[in-house]
């Protein structure tokens, strides 16, 4: 079982913005081959960092709303959201390390 949430319009307040912990979201596609390159690496960082940071993934053609709530417009977009707002944005795929550095000095 992945400990990724998998993160809706229906369920995005409840699951970041009053999430206790720092929240990783990926944005993603089924067709976008450098996001599935990295999905692995993000279900390590989920359950590696599980209490400490939540992970969710957002497919963008389900949620165009939340893509654009955010601007996304290439992906994998990666946001890192603090007490409901983004604190960082990276695009593209990167090796683990580049994005455990998104989030590990905010825990």
């Amino acid at each position: 079982m992945s400990a990724e949430v998998t993160i809706t319009s229906a369920n995005f307040d409840a699951e970041v913005m009053q999430a206790a912990t720092p929240v990783l979201i990926d944005f993603w596609a089924e067709w976008c081959a450098p996001c599935k390159m990295v999905a692995p690496l993000i279900d390590q960082i989920a359950t590696q960092y599980a209490g400490k940071l939540k992970v969710g993934k957002v497919n963008v053609d389900e949620e165009s709303e939340l893509a654009n709530r955010f601007g996304i417009v290439s992906i994998p977009t990666l946001l890192v959201m603090k007490d409901g707002k983004v604190v960082r944005q990276r695009v593209g795929a990167m090796p683990k390390h580049d994005l455990e550095n998104l989030f590990k000095d905010l825990l």
